[in-house]
């Protein structure tokens, strides 16, 4: 509970910003007055006009009472309401005040109506994001599988939202509106439920699965052969890295299915592998699929990304839960950091939820993180439990290869019609285009949106009863967030769960995206969930592409919540999800696959590791402990290189003297750490000469171009000719990676020196390297010059942070608007420690480059002995206003891992309390 002191720091902390923030419009104002090049400039009161009002009385049409809401010194409100309807419509209101710009472009992502903000650049995303029709399918959500209630709070926060618009131009709004009207007559529309709603079908996008693994998968084909995928898709280490569940607590679920897990034996068992194909017993892909693929993967890359991020491996989130017997306080403290794409404003909105008193008509007192355009809570905590969430990674998404035959397409012999409908996109300043939209009975046929995709080469190896490939293949997407469900039902009854029973009653709805849910409640127990909508395949196991025109390739059903595993107060005391195995099948005859795509274990076992030498001999977790773990920078493929790299034998004096920071290292990736600039410069070097090379180049970053091998030989390439190949992929999605499932590539190959994939060719400068050593050799001259030439040649002066930086960008404007408005919407960039699979997760990708991709989008850890003394943080701050004193007010302390105080209960709260907003009927 904060003190009177901290309160007075905090005003005197906000009178500071205050004043950077008059600092900022005064700078902003007079490089306008400069002459930007548009003829006008704005105002300061062009700029202030869209501040939200804090303090005083609005009266609101639509409430039934009053509403107060209290703001901390951080901007971060807890609204108090006396019903259900009034606390949801003040939410609505109040996210509107601080955010609805993001609101409104999320919407129209969603819906696939970007053009008509951002006019044609915007079209060919439109016509993807129509094809898949998320905001289709939320409307029949909304229509037919939503209770009530939850309608009822939508409806409710609708209004809100509409209130807050009600007779504002769009530069009331916010300052992007007024930029945006230097091209573009755009002005707002009303909210509706079904704009909430969508934004799941988002969330599900960029947590979709093996989509993309599947799709790279396919591609390698065309260089590599099918031992060498495999090679690059190893087995999961289920004795090194646990999984999340390991007492057997799935509860009879094997005796309970005992004869009924049939619908799981076809499938492999849960390696990480990527042993089937599904074409038809092939053990490879079509080859003429390569440009299908390619065209989708530049399709998908064109996609916004909902603030989730890259979608591959090595992406995800921690949450760990260690029960009162470990615990300085005698009860459970829970932690949760979800890694997502950096976004400014923060993916996340903090915000409390207060009934003045609980009861049948206002059943909420709930505190936590939201999504702008959302109602409820979606991690947070209750006065009874709290919530956190990671990414299960099951596979819910299926590519089919399609056979067209005249206007419809092969399904079991026969030519079934397609289900079509027209979709209208309007563009901003210029004329509306209409597509048609083509599905098949596994899902609309991604093939129509990219020219490539309707090519199929006329050498593509299918099974003899495959159908004539005749005019070419096309490719579908099942998915099963593209069928009507009731996720939006599980927020609200999360929300108000008062037990483990309730809680599992809520995640039973959560169907998608499917997230590993973890538990804690006051009472002192501590739980984990898996819910989600998950299928049950025929033939094939989704690593691939699956004959469109077989019915034996279908879905035969979902996985039954019942059977989904969890775990409650298992004896080690602790759970920890960090996207790693859910099971090891190994140890239970659990009859479903969820994926054969985990993440690789690294994050989870260190913050297992973590946990286990705080705890042993008797130790207890404080809530700083929990803190200090989640800021862990240490790198684990550091551990098992640097030794093998100082047993080199370095000739240039210049390179041995980079490789002798590596000389008592302790593989802490910190900021101002030399050796940590440099071995993560090595190891890129180490993944690029071994295995980046030798990708083809639909994965290769786009614009690197290279004389590579003849498909099929991993060997040096004086025996042929080389050929001249320039990448595609974009930096962000390339391979390799860099991530744990690549440490487990180079773990496996590591003893084996004289393996293939240490062999590279020769070039003008460097010799071909036949071994490892020779290929760590000269991976260790590479990042000297690399380094050397973006950091300096004096190595006392490298810094992991001068190449692993983070720049927040203002979406839409701060990513595609003129360079002088991305200067003023933009900040950064931020120097960062940690790294990819590290527990502080500043994902980068190895091949793309150094800078910061993903990031822990918030930091919280709950203390379930006194709620009060729970930590928070987010990314930015509450605000989305550019020149707003919250806009990014809490991003110097995440940047430092510090964490702010969470205040829940009515006297707490009223002690943080710095501005007060009365909403009257």
């Amino acid at each position: 509970m904060p003190s009177n002191t901290t309160a007075s720091s905090g005003h005197k902390s906000g009178k500071k910003k205050g004043r950077r923030a008059r600092l900022l419009v005064i700078v902003l104002v007079l490089a306008l007055v400069a002459g930007i090049g548009y003829g006008a400039y704005w105002s300061v009161s062009t700029v202030r006009a869209s501040f939200p009002q804090t303090k005083g009385t609005i009266k609101l049409d639509g409430l039934a009472g009053p509403v107060d809401v209290k703001r901390d010194g951080n901007g971060i409100p807890q609204i108090y309401a006396e019903s259900d309807a009034d606390l949801f419509m003040a939410q609505g209101f109040v996210q509107a005040q601080d955010r609805f710009w993001e609101m409104d472009v999320r919407r129209h992502t969603t819906s696939g109506r970007l053009s008509e903000m951002f006019g044609k650049s915007q079209v060919k995303t439109d016509e993807f994001l129509r094809t898949l029709g998320w905001h289709r399918v939320a409307q029949k959500e909304y229509d037919t599988k939503l209770s009530p209630s939850t309608k009822k709070y939508l409806q409710a926060y609708s209004k809100g939202v509409n209130a807050y618009l009600k007779d504002k131009s769009g530069k009331d709004i916010s300052l992007e509106y007024a930029a945006l009207g230097f091209t573009n007559d755009y002005e707002p529309q009303e909210w509706t439920p079904v704009d909430s709603v969508a934004w799941l079908k988002a969330m599900a996008w960029d947590l979709r699965g093996n989509m993309q693994d599947e799709i790279d998968r396919s591609l390698m084909t065309s260089r590599l052969g099918p031992s060498q995928i495999e090679d690059l898709y190893p087995k999961y280490p289920y004795a090194r890295n646990k999984p999340i569940v390991q007492e057997g607590a799935y509860n009879g679920v094997t005796k309970e299915y005992e004869g009924k897990g049939s619908a799981g034996s076809q499938s492999q068992s849960q390696t990480g592998g990527a042993a089937g194909t599904g074409l038809a017993g092939n053990t490879e892909a079509p080859n003429g699929l390569q440009s299908q693929l390619s065209g989708l993967s530049d399709v998908l890359d064109s996609v916004p990304d909902a603030g989730l991020g890259p979608n591959g491996n090595g992406i995800g989130s921690n949450s760990w839960v260690v029960s009162g017997d470990h615990t300085i306080t005698g009860k459970p403290l829970l932690a949760n950091d979800p890694h997502l794409s950096p976004q400014l404003p923060s993916t996340w909105y903090q915000m409390g939820l207060h009934c003045r008193s609980v009861s049948k008509d206002c059943r909420y007192d709930v505190s936590g993180y939201t999504f702008a355009g959302m109602p409820g809570v979606v991690i947070g905590h209750n006065k009874d439990i709290a919530w956190g969430m990671t990414n299960l990674g099951a596979d819910v998404t299926d590519l089919y290869l399609e056979k067209f035959e005249g206007d419809g397409y092969e399904y079991d012999d026969k030519v079934l019609p397609f289900k079509t409908r027209v979709e209208t996109i309007k563009v901003a300043g210029g004329k509306s285009k209409k597509i048609t939209v083509r599905e098949t009975g596994n899902g609309p046929l991604l093939s129509d949106r990219d020219d490539e995709l309707v090519k199929v080469g006329k050498k593509a190896t299918v099974d003899s009863a495959a159908p004539d490939r005749g005019d070419g293949y096309g490719v579908s997407l099942r998915w099963t967030a593209l069928q009507p469900g009731n996720s939006m039902d599980a927020v609200f009854e999360l929300n108000k769960a008062k037990d483990f029973t309730g809680f599992r009653k809520a995640a039973a709805s959560f169907e998608v995206p499917s997230q590993n849910l973890i538990y804690a409640d006051t009472k002192g127990h501590i739980g984990y969930q898996a819910p989600g909508k998950i299928p049950v395949r025929g033939k094939g196991d989704g690593a691939l592409p699956a004959p469109g025109w077989d019915s034996d390739y279908r879905w035969t059903g979902y996985i039954p919540q019942s059977a989904l595993p969890y775990e409650y107060d298992p004896k080690r005391g602790y759970i920890v999800t960090a996207n790693q195995a859910v099971i090891d099948p190994e140890k239970s005859d659990y009859p479903y696959e969820l994926t054969a795509d985990w993440g690789y274990g690294a994050r989870s076992q260190r913050i297992t590791d973590l946990i286990q030498s705080k705890i042993k001999n008797g130790g207890k977790v404080s809530t700083e402990d929990m803190r200090t773990m989640q800021m862990d920078n240490s790198s684990e493929i550091a551990k098992l290189l640097v030794p093998k790299l100082l047993k080199i034998d370095v000739k240039d004096s210049y390179v041995r003297e980079a490789q002798k920071l590596l000389e008592g290292w302790d593989y802490t990736q910190d900021p101002d750490s030399a050796a940590a600039a440099y071995f993560n410069s090595v190891w890129r070097n180490i993944l690029k000469l071994s295995i980046g090379n030798k990708l083809p180049k639909e994965l290769r970053v786009k614009g690197q171009c290279l004389n590579v091998e003849p498909a099929g030989n991993t060997g040096p390439a004086d025996e042929a000719d080389p050929v001249r190949e320039c990448g595609q992929r974009d930096a962000e999605s390339a391979q390799p990676d860099g991530g744990d499932r690549y440490y487990e590539v180079i773990r496996s190959i590591l003893d084996d020196e004289d393996n293939d994939w240490w062999k590279s060719p020769k070039t003008r400068t460097d010799a071909a390297t036949k071994t490892r050593d020779q290929l760590f050799g000269r991976a260790m001259e590479d990042a000297r010059w690399d380094l050397t030439a973006k950091l300096g040649k004096d190595v006392d002066t490298w810094s992991w942070g001068r190449l692993h930086r983070l720049t927040l960008k203002n979406q839409t404007l701060g990513v595609e608007g003129p360079g002088w408005l991305q200067f003023m919407l933009n900040r950064g960039p931020f120097k960062l420690g940690g790294g990819e699979a590290a527990v502080n997760a500043t994902g980068w990708n190895a091949a793309g480059g150094y800078g910061v991709q993903w990031v822990p989008s918030m930091r919280m850890v709950v203390n379930l002995d006194d709620l009060d003394k729970s930590k928070w943080i987010n990314l930015t701050g509450a605000s989305g206003h550019a020149y707003s004193a919250h806009y990014t007010d809490q991003t110097s302390k995440w940047v430092k891992g510090e964490l702010l105080p969470w205040s829940f209960s009515k006297g707490a709260v009223k002690k943080s309390t710095n501005d007060t907003l009365v909403l009257r009927p």
